[in-house]
């Protein structure tokens, strides 16, 4: 069932709310959680699918918070409050409302939210795509137990990464540290497996991709050892490469989907690692709403602690080279010019002689 309001407010999205459960004939309300997503209107779409798959396992009220942008001054200056409202079939598990904001009241989106909250109920707000640098200062963030963003989308995600680790407050998560959990599980049972001592790593994966950077900072901070990140062409994580005093352990997944764990003395295995849609990724954060430890000492470890790739090296050692053929080359023309100086001092002479 839907029902569209518009320029409407709170106390009237609220009575269809109920007026719809009533339509359906459920009055009772058995949702565990309300979900805030801020996003905008070209995402809205797969941000509210994703969502709604997700309640299948966190049944959830669902808020949808689209800030519309206003194209002349005039309409600026004027507010307004459209709302869609789903409950039933049209909502999955749960109940949604699409709230759409114009005008001033874009920057007063949490006086809209605050009322439509289930009472005595945990509040997790995701942001889709652009995300504020500082989650829980920001005025919805406010309302919300839990904080999820995804650097993924993010314009420069490497630097995001090391702005969140400096706003880092606890509540925060992020999707591209979920994305990176099958990796971290397979690596703890593979250490857990052999009693050796990790003497280095290497995480290769694709460029800009920011669960790499995650992992790596993970790796480091938990094994103590330096960790080398290196570039592929993916798709995402590619491959981890852990040397160890009993022989080298890789996890390599080319393709996407199927990886591969080498060890040294045990067979091959195939481990099903595929890259997982956004609906499992939101399903997995809904699971736990206390505050993840592990995430914020990963993050805090920084990406500048991680060492460069080879690519990186092999540009210092041209430089080295360069500087080195340089170096040489001023030393021989140095040498070549205390040569010619001699030489002109002994000119006068023969001249002198010839006298």
């Amino acid at each position: 069932m839907k029902i569209d309001l518009t320029d409407t407010t709170a106390s009237k999205i609220n009575k269809a709310l109920v007026q719809g459960r009533r339509a359906i004939g459920t009055p009772a309300v058995g949702m565990v959680l309300t979900l805030v997503i801020v996003t905008d209107e070209e995402n809205a779409y797969d941000a509210l699918r994703a969502a709604s798959d997700a309640s299948r396992e966190h049944p959830s009220r669902k808020l949808v918070v689209i800030k519309r942008v206003s194209r002349s001054p005039r309409d600026r200056t004027q507010s307004r409050l459209d709302a869609e409202v789903r409950v039933g079939a049209d909502a999955g598990t749960g109940e949604t409302v699409v709230l759409r904001l114009y005008g001033e009241v874009v920057d007063h989106a949490q006086s809209v939210v605050l009322p439509l909250l289930l009472p005595d109920a945990p509040v997790v707000l995701w942001w889709p795509v652009s995300a504020p640098i500082d989650p829980a200062n920001d005025p919805l963030g406010t309302l919300a137990q839990r904080r999820v963003t995804d650097t993924y989308a993010a314009e420069q995600p490497i630097h995001e990464l090391t702005a969140r680790a400096e706003t880092y407050t606890p509540g925060d998560t992020d999707l591209a540290w979920t994305r990176i959990t099958p990796w971290r599980s397979m690596l703890a049972a593979a250490l857990d497996q052999v009693t050796c001592k990790v003497t280095s790593v290497e995480v290769e994966g694709e460029e800009f991709n920011p669960s790499c950077e995650l992992l790596a900072m993970w790796l480091a901070d938990r094994l103590d050892v330096p960790v080398q990140r290196s570039m592929s062409s993916g798709p995402g994580l590619t491959a981890v490469r852990m040397e160890t005093d009993c022989g080298p352990i890789v996890l390599d997944r080319a393709d996407g989907s199927l990886a591969t764990l080498s060890m040294q003395g045990q067979p091959d295995r195939a481990v099903a690692l595929k890259r997982r849609e956004t609906a499992e990724l939101i399903a997995e954060e809904l699971r736990r709403l206390d505050p993840d430890d592990t995430y914020a000492s990963a993050l805090k470890f920084g990406v500048a602690r991680l060492s460069s790739g080879p690519a990186a090296d092999g540009a210092g050692a041209s430089a080295t080279a360069d500087a080195s053929s340089s170096s040489g080359s001023s030393a021989a023309d140095a040498g070549a010019a205390a040569d010619a100086k001699p030489a002109a001092k002994k000119a006068p002479a023969k001249k002198a002689a010839a006298k």
